[in-house]
């Protein structure tokens, strides 16, 4: 199938020295996009602002901002419709939530940052992706959290539609931002979930692909 899978981190600018981002690495997202493709999926991968080579076999697309992330991802999705292919999406980008609701085109002076940074919500590209019709055949969310990833992953799931939340608890050991290892759980709409032990992230990767081309 087509597999489009998003990664790194997006960064909203301020002004020409400055922007909101946070301190995703890419490297979840670009081992999916390598597994899928190494399992002979035909895969583009959606990149922030990342410092890694592009896997073998993987078309890419570079974006900075979540806007230019979510639009790349409705172009792809537009594409596979249009060709009839069965596509899934992988969002596993850390997108910046929020976006300053104005950039300003000169650095600003620190006398002038008190009180001028209003924000605005940015584009959910998984939910949107979810309640696009015809749906992906899969879309796969993820959910960083601190504490209980798993109720935060099942909430994300069903309020977003989606068909399953990989869950990380980025405040365990040798798990988050930057390791090359994760623990994590796939949470479900149907409330069950799938815990899986510390592993690398090629094999947590790896198994993400497989459970997206269950077919139950």
């Amino acid at each position: 199938m087509k597999i489009v899978v998003t990664a790194g981190p997006t960064r909203e600018f301020i002004d020409p020295a400055r922007f909101l981002s946070n301190p995703s690495t890419g490297r979840m997202g670009f081992a999916v996009a390598d597994a899928a493709a190494r399992r002979g999926h035909d895969v583009t991968l959606v990149a922030g602002p990342v410092a890694l080579k592009t896997p073998r076999g993987v078309k890419r697309v570079d974006v900075v901002s979540a806007r230019e992330m979510n639009a790349a991802v409705a172009a792809l999705l537009d594409a596979a419709d249009s060709a009839g292919a069965r596509v899934a999406l992988v969002a596993a980008a850390a997108v910046a939530d929020w976006r300053p609701a104005r950039t300003s085109q000169l650095k600003l002076r620190k006398a002038d940052m008190k009180g001028v940074l209003r924000l605005v919500r940015n584009p959910d590209i998984a939910k949107a992706a979810a309640r696009r019709r015809p749906r992906p055949f899969k879309v796969v969310g993820f959910a960083a959290e601190t504490g209980d990833a798993l109720c935060g992953a099942l909430d994300k799931c069903r309020g977003k539609r989606l068909d399953f939340v990989v869950a990380n608890d980025i405040s365990r050991a040798g798990s988050g931002f930057g390791t090359a290892t994760d623990e994590v759980s796939f949470a479900f709409p149907d409330g069950s979930h799938k815990d899986f032990p510390l592993m690398s992230k090629r094999k947590v990767a790896l198994n993400i692909i497989k459970e997206i081309e269950n077919e139950d």
